[in-house]
């Protein structure tokens, strides 16, 4: 792995440079607590299945194919399962655990732009990147949802911002599709990933399944 080579590196946020995919899915189970837990757990599955996938799409798939009949017995509503989410989520992702390393990785490539491409809420992301210290290190931007992750990386690369040969470093099936079908190198994290078949999915792709950032720089070194 010649991570010289690279023009750009982007990075998915929650599992790769937080340690936030556990804060999500439990801020999903605080925001839903009113609700039958068999339905929670449900979605929480599905939360799980699909990681990258935006915090708007998972909640407009809760109440339009989940919670539709119980609607009137719960009194709810997308925004304000929306609100309460993204409060519990904010308070808890300004605790989540930075990964290990990203300075030295930073170092190391200091020639190369990085950007963080998520389907966490773009504004979120920029204030906890902000207050955390780590935004000096995407010096190619910082953004999220409501834009996937594809028309994300679409809209960069028109504009000149994301230059190939680039790699894209995630920890979800939706990453790894998202860096195929624009044509950029693909790395697994799975440290702290809840893909649970991560190791078949990498195998079956021919994927580099690496832990975390820090067993990166060993490969960079190697």
């Amino acid at each position: 792995m010649n991570f010289k080579k690279y023009k750009t590196i982007l990075f998915d946020c929650d599992g790769v440079v937080l340690n936030s995919n556990q804060i999500k899915t439990e801020s999903f189970r605080k925001a839903f607590n009113k609700y039958d837990s068999t339905l929670v757990e449900e979605f929480i599955l599905f939360h799980k299945s699909n990681g990258g996938i935006s915090r708007y799409e998972k909640i407009r798939f809760f109440f339009k194919n989940l919670a539709p009949l119980n609607l009137n017995k719960y009194n709810d509503t997308y925004e304000n399962a929306l609100e309460r989410f993204s409060k519990i989520c904010k308070e808890s992702l300004l605790k989540a655990e930075v990964a290990e390393g990203l300075n030295i990785f930073r170092e190391f490539t200091k020639q190369t732009k990085w950007l963080i491409v998520s389907g966490g809420d773009q504004l979120e992301l920029r204030d906890i990147f902000l207050k955390k210290g780590i935004n000096k290190y995407f010096n190619g931007g910082i953004f999220g949802s409501p834009d996937t992750k594809d028309e994300i990386i679409k809209r960069e690369l028109a504009n000149g911002n994301i230059v190939k040969p680039a790699l894209f470093i995630g920890d979800s099936k939706l990453d790894y599709q998202s860096a195929k079908s624009n044509s950029i190198d693909f790395i697994f994290l799975s440290g702290w990933t809840e893909l649970n078949e991560h190791r078949t999915f990498c195998e079956g792709n021919k994927i580099i399944n690496i832990k975390n950032i820090k067993s990166i720089i060993k490969y960079f070194n190697n």
